[in-house]
């Protein structure tokens, strides 16, 4: 399971730029975490558009409607259950969600003003369907490369 969620300015991004956000942000996670494309792995993510008013936004003290300018700011926060989250791996995440997010609102490159949260929920503490979740439970899905397999469960230490 992975929660992708995209704090925005109200209106910043069209509804035709979240469409293809959908899908680009939930593929800039799912390939660094299963270790390939893999479609049937997207059930097993969410992504959220949350709007905000600039008056609920600041940046350096001071609130964005009270700026005085146009500011671009995003905040994309990314939940991942625990698995091979090593640093490199991590940035390769952090790169490709920015990327994605630049080429859906047709910049050349992120804005300084868009950040990146990546947060790894502990094994164990992820619950769903009435119950707790664990990524070794997914690892026979058929989704994972045996690489990325092994890669989790040395990191896990199982």
């Amino acid at each position: 399971m992975t929660v992708i969620t995209v704090n925005s300015l109200k209106g910043r991004l069209s509804l035709e730029e979240r469409r293809v956000l959908a899908g680009t942000l939930t593929d800039a996670v799912l390939v660094p975490e299963v270790g390939q494309f893999a479609p049937p792995a997207r059930a097993g993510f969410q992504v959220h558009f949350v709007e905000r008013e600039p008056d609920m936004m600041a940046i350096g003290g001071r609130l964005v409607a009270d700026a005085g300018q146009d500011l671009d700011v995003m905040v994309i926060d990314v939940a991942v259950m625990d698995g091979d989250w090593r640093q490199e791996v991590r940035t390769q995440v952090i790169e490709r969600l920015l990327a994605a997010l630049a080429e859906a609102c047709g910049l050349p490159a992120p804005s300084p003003a868009w950040w990146v949260n990546f947060r790894v929920i502990d094994e164990g503490s992820w619950g769903s369907s009435g119950g707790v979740l664990s990524v070794l439970s997914l690892l026979g899905s058929g989704v994972f490369t045996e690489e990325k397999i092994k890669a989790i469960r040395t990191a896990l230490g199982a």
